[in-house]
């Protein structure tokens, strides 16, 4: 067999990521087959020339259309470098670059230095490496099984797109890069120094502890920043839980100062950000293959097969992932209790909550989807962002000083003689203008007032 050698991109980090620790491939419980009609595989078929290897491409479903009618006009015809210039493709399928393919000298132990395992879960491994030309910690993770043909491959691939559509979100676990070896997929991301919320949960388990308000709204306020991002991309992540939610603690640096100043602004009280990881099931909004997550976090109406509203599929899991973080037992599979929750109702949460509070998570779970709020909705919530609503009351005060002002302003640039008609009309005299700071006799004769519109004001003369 003859293999052309493919590259992929360089990665494009500057600053050293400090990134993803648990695996993004967790155990799934109580998966509900695919109802989607569609599949990409990673299905190897007879090996191409090199002609015909050079010019494989796999088409990313998450791209918006009239992006992939650039790359791929009506006509067939697509620009490309070196021997693929001027030719003729006709009708790229769905799926074309195969596993097998790209076998090579492994890139993975060229290029990285592997320093532990760091999570094993259903679908693979992920190990905290650091890259050889750049000293930074990435995340690698890798199928533990090859994947060619596989009923994974649908799912390693899902990640990868998903991952290179969204781009960089400060609360979506950053992306690097992504290959085959050996059949296998190998995803470099950003290495979390925290670990996953999961493993926070654990450890809280094992003292008797579990996060309090302040710190359940800052999660939940930072993790619908990030699916806020995913949904506004066309969307949803439809495997939100904690162990999908990763931690990075910020480091302190040179410009700490800077950084804590930024986190103020964010409405950030900690050094500590929360990002949305494992991207193996999101859909598209529009034309969903859904493949559905965790049963326990998973909305009745998906199972249901009713997909007008993902992403809010996505704040009901939020809302029981922070049930759990709020200390509440382990979340029922399928049972009386859980359709409890389908109804509406919580799980029992040990603390007291705030009736605010309570009542806002008791909404993200409300049975009809329409009734949850948005993610868009819940960034913006004064349960979670009390200072916007103080910047909104402070504007508007302003708005109206500036409206008294602009006002004054007015007047004072009137003609002179209208003003001094004006005033004995009203019952003044000695009707005078005066600059800012001087006085004026500008009041009625039988008393004197302190006019908010003027800066001083003086006794009749």
């Amino acid at each position: 067999y003859h293999f052309k050698k493919l590259h992929t991109p360089p990665s494009c980090s500057v600053n050293a990521p400090y990134l993803l620790t648990k695996t993004a491939f967790p155990s799934t419980m109580g998966k509900f087959p695919s109802k989607g009609p569609r599949h990409l595989r990673f299905t190897p078929g007879a090996d191409p020339d090199d002609s015909a290897q050079a010019s494989l491409v796999n088409i990313n479903p998450f791209t918006p259309e009239s992006y992939r009618q650039m790359l791929f006009p009506p006509n067939g015809k697509r620009k490309a470098r070196g021997e693929l210039e001027g030719k003729v493709e006709q009708g790229l399928p769905a799926k074309r670059f195969l596993l097998r393919e790209s076998n090579m000298v492994s890139r993975y132990k060229k290029e990285f230095l592997e320093l532990e395992k760091i999570g094993v879960g259903e679908f693979g491994s992920v190990y905290k490496c650091i890259k050889r030309l750049d000293g930074c910690v990435y995340a690698v993770k890798r199928s533990k099984r090859p994947l060619a043909g596989s009923s994974d491959e649908q799912m390693a691939l899902r990640e990868v797109y998903a991952h290179a559509v969204l781009g960089h979100h400060p609360h979506v676990v950053r992306y690097y890069s992504a290959w085959a070896e050996d059949d296998h997929m190998i995803i470099q991301n950003e290495h979390c120094n925290g670990g996953s919320l999961q493993d926070a949960l654990l450890e809280n388990a094992k003292t008797g502890h579990y996060f309090q308000e302040a710190e359940l709204k800052e999660i939940l306020l930072q993790v619908s920043m990030g699916l806020k991002y995913i949904h506004s991309s066309g969307l949803a992540h439809m495997d939100i839980k904690p162990s999908n939610i990763f931690i990075c603690h910020k480091l302190v640096t040179d410009g700490s100062a800077q950084e804590e100043s930024d986190s103020e602004d964010d409405g950030f009280s900690s050094n500590v950000a929360y990002k949305i990881g494992d991207l193996g099931h999101v859909t598209s909004i529009t034309n969903p293959q859904v493949e559905e997550g965790d049963s326990r976090f998973l909305a009745n109406e998906i199972l249901q097969e009713q997909y007008c509203y993902l992403p809010k599929a996505d704040i009901f899991a939020l809302a029981l992932t922070m049930a759990l973080a709020a200390g509440s037992g382990p979340l029922p599979c399928n049972d009386a209790m859980w359709h409890h929750i389908r109804r509406g109702n919580l799980p029992p949460i040990p603390q007291q909550l705030t009736h605010g509070f309570h009542g806002l998570l008791k909404l993200m779970v409300h049975p009809d989807p329409v009734a949850r709020p948005s993610a868009t909705a819940l960034t913006k919530h004064p349960i979670l962002r009390p200072s916007l609503g103080k910047a909104a009351q402070l504007q508007k005060q302003l708005n109206v000083e500036k409206f008294k002002t602009a006002m004054l302003e007015r007047w004072m640039a009137g003609d002179l003689g209208e003003r001094e008609e004006m005033g004995k009309r009203r019952g003044y005299k000695n009707v005078c203008v005066v600059g800012w700071g001087e006085s004026s006799p500008y009041f009625p004769s039988h008393q004197h007032v302190a006019s908010p519109w003027l800066p001083a004001a003086a006794p009749e003369q």
